[in-house]
């Protein structure tokens, strides 16, 4: 509970300091702020909204009440989809779809919060909250970086470059939000000693297979309402690819490394993926974005399977034995 209390104050503080200055953050995006301004807010607050009901999934997923958690998930999407793209067809004021929205989503949330909330005794264990957030938590903020420097670097190129990018993000943004699932999983299972390497390995191989139907459909369905040039959807998409492969072997070991062997050297080794992302995303190029997330994931990947091989041994029935 203690992580995600400091998770919560953390965030109101960065939300806080976003809506202050979105007019600024937009502009230094190579935006205009016209045009973007009421988008961004919304984007911004509903973040904020979407962290306290990951919160509630989180703690129904450690109870064990998957079936419920997977209900209000599903619920909790349809109404925010739902509600934004009907108000939209029906109402042509901004500010207005997304009060409804916002509004909506919100009520939801409280009514779950309401109805799962059980009586805990508050304390703050840093130490706890380190070890199971230290990674996430500086990826996080990492990536606000990144994309602050870095799209701003990749939009500088035209529109050409821009659409085909933001048009490869909308079509794979939420299933990376999706993926996200298998680090959930890993944790409860570590935490509870029941992990199983081959069968998370496995389970994590047929989400992305679904995750990348998914992204097929939305191609499909979204392609002729853009005017792209497909060779540079296809590049950005590559790199899309590239780290949807790769992402399920030095994730997965990077949690059970980080609760079972050390968060502090865990975490450092994300620092130096987190660096290198960084900086490549600020090369002159319009791939910039793209060569710094395959560039941190192959060094993840290689870098987390040296030392998860060289500390734990995988046998043939899945499970982990330290060497």
């Amino acid at each position: 509970m203690s992580g995600l209390v400091i998770g919560i104050i953390l965030s109101i503080i960065i939300f806080g300091f976003l809506a202050i200055n979105i007019n600024s953050y937009i502009s230094f995006m190579n935006m205009d702020v016209s045009i973007y301004r009421n988008f961004a807010i919304y984007s911004v607050i509903q973040i904020g909204i979407q962290l306290i009901f990951g919160i509630i999934l989180d703690k129904l997923y450690y109870e064990d009440k998957n079936v419920i958690a997977n209900k209000y998930s599903l619920c909790y999407n349809l109404l925010n989809f739902s509600t934004l793209i009907i108000s939209s067809l029906v109402i042509k004021n901004q500010v207005i779809i997304i009060l409804i929205t916002l509004i909506s989503i919100l009520l939801f949330t409280i009514f779950i919060l309401i109805k799962s909330w059980n009586k805990f005794k508050f304390n703050i264990n840093i130490i706890k909250c380190i070890k199971y957030d230290s990674v996430d938590l500086f990826n996080n903020v990492a990536f606000l970086l990144i994309f602050l420097f870095g799209l701003s670097n990749a939009l500088e190129y035209g529109s050409e470059y821009a659409l085909a990018l933001t048009f490869v993000a909308l079509i794979t943004d939420s299933q990376w939000d999706t993926f996200d699932a298998i680090v959930i999983s890993s944790q409860i299972d570590i935490d509870k000693k029941k992990f199983n390497y081959i069968e998370h390995r496995n389970n994590a191989y047929k989400l992305m297979l679904i995750l990348l139907a998914t992204v097929l459909f939305m191609f499909i369905s979204l392609y002729f309402f853009y005017d792209l040039n497909i060779k540079l959807v296809i590049i950005y998409f590559m790199f899309e690819l590239f780290n949807f492969i790769i992402y399920p072997i030095y994730r997965i070991k990077t949690c059970y490394l980080q609760l079972e062997w050390s968060a502090i050297k865990t975490t450092s080794n994300k620092m130096i993926a987190s660096s290198i992302r960084m900086i490549l995303s600020m090369l002159k190029t319009p791939f910039c974005t793209g060569i710094g997330q395959v560039s941190s994931s192959l060094y993840q990947f290689i870098s987390v399977s040296y030392i998860f091989k060289k500390v734990y041994s995988i046998d043939k029935n899945g499970n982990v034995i330290k060497n």
